[in-house]
């Protein structure tokens, strides 16, 4: 595999970028550098090293490892399959892929055992995932069920051609109709589990979003969301930084904050208020544009209903 690196690629550090590039765990990344398995300009290449325009990454990864995560049999809502890939609606609650505290029940487990094999560049515990939803999020996912669906997907992801549109529910009533946050995020300086857009190495991130409903009486409103990169959390961290916090996240937003209607809303919902509504990618076998909707789940229909009663009777 070959990469010439742009200038939006410029300064960043090789393990960092070849991981975009592969769309392959970091660490599994440096374990090949490690094993002399990549090339920089024809030379072995460092992790550290930064990178500069027109540079020549190469990599030459082993074979996929067999994954050593069992098969189950948890139902799946499946929008569409062949034998490429698979696209599913994730219901909320569902984690990814296997990590500390959830050795099992996850989405590649399920995966497993509805298709049987799933491609190993992904990593051992993450088969077949080329991007991933956070275990509160709803909505719309693709995994491939071979290593070339794996990278061509990777690589729209990367380029940021993937059509993607989130739904979000947020504390606050913004002016405007529509707006874009810019700011670079990066790991919080003192919490490691959170996200933050005051990181003192953050990654550039863009994300869009437009009012779809209004909820005055109830301090709320329905966003449509269109993150143009693809950092963690990168929705949940630009709409709290923008005042404008996901209803039910606990992380950024607080819950509910000091009102108390809010925390009653966020505490019946029991998740994050955040719905992936729309995918849409070019097949990586066929060519052709595909683009996949899901209907957000019953409870934020419920939440919809609840703020529209609550207009009515203002």
């Amino acid at each position: 595999m070959k990469w010439l690196v742009g200038e939006s690629e410029a300064g960043q550090r090789l393990d960092r970028s070849l991981a975009e590039f592969c769309g392959a765990p970091r660490s599994q990344v440096q374990r090949w550098i490690e094993a002399d398995r990549v090339t920089l300009n024809g030379k072995p290449a460092r992790s550290s090293v930064r990178l500069r325009a027109a540079d020549l990454l190469e990599a030459d990864p082993p074979e996929p490892v067999v994954a050593e995560v069992l098969p189950e049999e948890i139902p799946l809502v499946v929008l569409f399959e062949d034998e490429h890939l698979i696209v599913i609606d994730k219901p909320a609650g569902l984690v990814v892929h296997p990590g500390p505290g959830h050795p099992c029940g996850t989405l590649v487990n399920a995966l497993l055992g509805h298709c049987g094999d799933l491609a190993g560049i992904g990593g051992v515990l993450r088969p077949g995932i080329v991007h991933r939803l956070d275990r509160g999020t709803s909505g719309v996912m693709v995994a491939a069920k071979h290593d070339a669906v794996h990278l061509a997907l990777s690589e729209q992801f990367r380029d940021h051609s993937i059509e993607r549109m989130y739904r979000a529910w947020v504390q606050g009533v913004p002016r405007e109709a529509e707006g874009r946050v810019d700011r670079p995020i990066g790991r919080h300086p003192r919490d490691r589990k959170r996200m933050s857009v005051a990181a003192r190495r953050g990654r550039a991130a863009h994300t869009r979003w437009r009012v779809a409903q209004r909820f005055p009486a109830s301090s709320v409103s329905l966003l449509e969301v269109r993150p143009e990169t693809g950092r963690t959390h990168q929705i949940r961290v630009h709409l709290a930084a923008r005042g404008l916090p996901i209803l039910g996240d606990d992380l950024y937003g607080r819950g509910g904050g000091r009102d108390r209607r809010l925390r009653a809303l966020a505490g019946r919902l029991g998740r994050p208020a955040l719905h992936a509504a729309v995918l849409g990618f070019c097949h990586p076998i066929g060519g052709e544009r595909l683009r996949f909707t899901a209907q957000p789940p019953a409870e934020l229909e419920a939440l919809t209903a609840s703020l529209e009663q609550a207009e009515r009777r203002e």
